[in-house]
């Protein structure tokens, strides 16, 4: 099946950019996939790499495109603080750059220094936590394409009063970008402690909808996508997925997306 995707952004973005910060390929590969015809805006295929999506537009990458996306490498890493997730600005720090001998727990080959790994899911470089790197179209499309509600789990320490009713409407009843959210699970497990459970992953979603009823992130950890669990991995180490963790992964986001 073709991987369909609508973006949501504010603003009109390169093709191969946006491709790149959402996890699906690397601005290279899609700069390739450009190429090859293999990439469709509504409909109209598209050649030019240098191409914008505009917002509500739905990129689609056909069955071809897919197939050569579907092998890979994925690892899982505990990101920390002060790292950015994917295509960094001027004078921030990739999180792939964590991905040496010295740092990896567990079997298997060290990335190369040029390897193609980008995020699956953001994660910005404020949080910390479970970041999946990957050059698998499959469980890029698992995780983040739009059939998927695999649920995301978050510790979130917060400053501010929490209220029964700030936790109602974080559960259900905000709006970004003048869209709805989807509900989310929301606990408080301690007095400035929550947990929440998300099924989509707008741009700094956890931190908006605080300051939307009043309360500021103070720590956000990422603990849980979907099966994988981040456990005791310590902090800045990586491994990489196992096989039954893939298959975990690309059951749970098939069983939930029907």
């Amino acid at each position: 099946m073709a991987f369909t995707r609508t973006y949501d952004g504010d603003e009109p973005v390169r093709v191969n950019k946006w491709l790149g910060q959402t996890g699906v390929c690397s601005r290279r590969e899609a700069e390739s996939l450009i190429a090859e015809g293999l990439v469709s805006i509504d409909g109209e295929t598209i050649s030019d790499a240098g191409r914008k999506i505009e917002p509500g537009q739905t990129l689609t990458l056909n069955d071809t495109a897919q197939h050569a996306l579907a092998s890979g490498m994925t690892i899982l890493l505990h990101k920390p603080v002060g790292y950015v997730s994917g295509q960094p600005d001027p004078g921030k720090i990739p999180a792939v750059r964590l991905l040496k001998t010295p740092n990896r727990v567990g079997e298997g080959e060290t990335p190369a220094r040029d390897a193609s790994l980008p995020p699956i899911g953001r994660l910005d470089e404020d949080s910390r936590g479970l970041l999946l790197l990957s050059s698998d179209g499959v469980v890029a499309k698992a995780v983040i394409g739009p059939a998927s509600e695999l649920d995301k789990e978050y510790l979130v320490v917060v400053d501010g009063h929490v209220t029964e009713g700030k936790l109602s409407k974080l559960r259900h009843g905000l709006e970004l970008n003048g869209k709805a959210l989807k509900p989310a699970r929301v606990t408080q497990i301690e007095p400035q402690r929550l947990r929440f459970i998300l099924t989509e992953g707008k741009y700094r979603q956890i931190r908006r909808m605080c300051e939307l009823v009043g309360l500021e992130v103070i720590d956000l950890y990422r603990v849980r996508v979907g099966p994988l669990l981040l456990g005791d991995l310590p902090e800045g180490r990586w491994r990489h997925l196992t096989p039954a963790e893939r298959d975990a992964l690309i059951t749970q986001a098939k069983g939930e997306g029907r």
